[in-house]
């Protein structure tokens, strides 16, 4: 299987995917590991993809999203943007609304949370 099919396939089969550099657990860099801190702080149920684990699957998230850089966050298949956009969301209360549009389960009250630590 090509790293554009594997991609495809978890995307497809995931609610919620982050391609990231290292894991959910114990990320790698620091723009995976804020991505992946808000997701496990808001419970999150997600996918996590490590592509230090392989240089395909780098390679293949930046084409497949035509986005340059890692971590990468996809919600139902459709592809959110990376770090920055991912905290802007955030901290705006974007990302809970997608989540709510998406039927996505999160826990409000971490969200709430963490804008009230970042105001």
């Amino acid at each position: 299987m090509n790293a554009e099919t594997q991609i495809k396939e978890t995307v497809d089969a995931n609610t919620v995917v982050l391609f990231m550099k290292g894991t959910k657990e114990m990320p790698q860099c620091g723009f995976s590991s804020r991505v992946a801190g808000v997701l496990n702080f808001m419970g999150v149920d997600f996918q996590d993809v490590n592509v230090l684990a392989d240089d395909a699957i780098r390679q293949g998230i930046k084409d497949y999203s035509d986005w340059p850089t890692i971590p990468q966050l996809y919600v139902n298949g459709e592809f959110i943007g990376g770090c920055d956009i991912v905290t802007e969301m955030t901290l705006s209360g974007e990302l809970d609304q997608l989540f709510d549009d998406k039927g996505v389960t999160y826990d409000k009250d971490a969200a709430n949370k963490i804008r009230e630590h970042n105001t």
